[in-house]
């Protein structure tokens, strides 16, 4: 027989007694008996100490404690009768998730920024427009002003510069074009809305006027060497990276007014050219590319006179120099109305957009590099903007809102 049970017969076993001297014979109900410390003390036993119930309990003075179980708990977790309490479990906490650090990959879309660094006039402080004459300006020819390393500015066709340059095509120099500096963005901007059969060109043209190719943009004379340096010295980094490592860069160079010359470039040693924050691979680059412009291979007057093929297959052998980095230095720098990338993602996505296309949807159905449209399509489809395709990749990057102001404001 268990404890409690033996404890409940005990109670109902105790029979109710008349109270002695009452003369009115009316039974009442006998105070309850104080319970047996011993079982009381089997019962606290059980619950509390864990204690055997078929062995008597051993008697405690009033004065003494129980005892406290040994416990590797710290004095503060225990109660007030100086019991251990048990240690609560404690839910681990999540790991954090180690994700590897990566670098920030440079973007298939044009950095504007970089843009910026290639289009950036060799000397902002040119007279105003007004105070130009305008001059023949054509699609195939190099419409910037170009500086050499010498001071002077060479121009294509104007008799008035330095040096007469004509651009050659396929072996034949070309005529001389009927369209100028003035009226050079009038046209391209009347041809691109005859031939465009979407209608879609139209809002974006009149919306968003482009400086680049705007008699002031034509202005703005170009050092091809500051340009095509600025440009390998902006790849894979930050615009502002860009800008603070070319300050660093020019001011090695303190003797030298603007922008250091090639010569001066070519005859510095690696290391010096680090020291502006470049890497071993952009110092040699840009070494290189010196060595090229000192030695007569690439000049001002070779990229005026230069067919479009000839000014890539050239610059494409230079070292840091690829065919995207050519192509945003031909249309921003040199202000070549023909231009036009297809490797670029950000005019791909802008044409898919003037097609009409679902750019949201292309993007989250992925297919890679040509997920927005392929690049037999992207020719296709332009070539019926020729000879101002520089023009109309330019707006390819506003219908898709990339941003070009910072090329605009250049």
């Amino acid at each position: 027989m268990t404890v409690r049970r033996s404890a409940r017969i005990q109670v109902k076993s105790q029979s109710i007694q008349p109270p002695e001297g009452d003369n009115n014979g009316i039974l009442t109900t006998a105070p309850a008996k104080k319970r047996n410390s011993s079982g009381s003390a089997q019962l606290n036993g059980e619950t509390q100490d864990g204690i055997n119930p078929s062995k008597a309990p051993a008697r405690r003075s009033r004065t003494s404690k129980p005892a406290v179980p040994k416990s590797t708990t710290s004095p503060n977790d225990q109660n007030d009768e100086g019991f251990a309490l048990p240690e609560l479990p404690k839910t681990p906490l999540p790991k954090r998730r180690r994700t590897a650090a990566t670098a920030n990959l440079p973007p298939i879309t044009p950095t504007p920024s970089a843009v910026a660094l290639i289009s950036s006039p060799a000397n902002r402080s040119s007279p105003p427009v007004s105070d130009h004459h305008a001059r023949p300006a054509g699609p195939h020819a190099t419409n910037a002003p170009l500086q050499t390393p010498g001071g002077s500015r060479l121009t294509a066709y104007s008799e008035d510069d330095h040096v007469l340059e004509s651009p050659v095509k396929g072996g034949v120099r070309l005529p001389r074009p009927t369209t100028t500096t003035e009226n050079l963005l009038e046209e391209a901007k009347a041809h691109l809305l005859r031939v465009d059969t979407t209608g879609r060109l139209k809002a974006v043209v009149e919306k968003y006027p482009c400086r680049i190719f705007s008699p002031e943009g034509l202005m703005e004379e170009v050092d091809p060497f500051r340009s095509l340096t600025s440009g390998i010295i902006a790849q894979q980094v930050s615009g502002a990276a860009a800008s603070s490592i070319k300050n660093k860069f020019i001011a090695l160079f303190p003797d030298c007014a603007g922008f250091p010359t090639p010569s001066q470039v070519a005859a510095a040693d690696l290391s010096f050219l680090r020291t502006a924050g470049l890497s071993g691979r952009k110092a040699e680059y840009i070494q290189g590319l010196a060595q090229k412009f000192a030695s007569g291979e690439l000049s001002a007057s070779m990229l005026l006179s230069a067919s479009d093929d000839e000014v890539m297959e050239k610059l494409t052998a230079v070292r840091g120099l690829g065919r995207w980095s050519v192509e945003m230095f031909a249309c921003f720098g040199l202000k070549r109305m023909d231009v036009f990338s297809t490797g670029d993602l950000g005019v791909q996505r802008g044409m898919a957009a003037w097609m009409g296309r679902d750019v949201g949807r292309l993007k989250a159905k992925g297919g890679g590099k040509w997920k927005y449209m392929s690049e037999k399509e992207m020719v296709d489809l332009s070539e019926v903007f020729r000879p101002y395709r520089s023009l109309f990749m330019w707006y390819m990057w506003r219908i898709e809102d990339v941003n070009v102001d910072a090329v605009q404001n250049a």
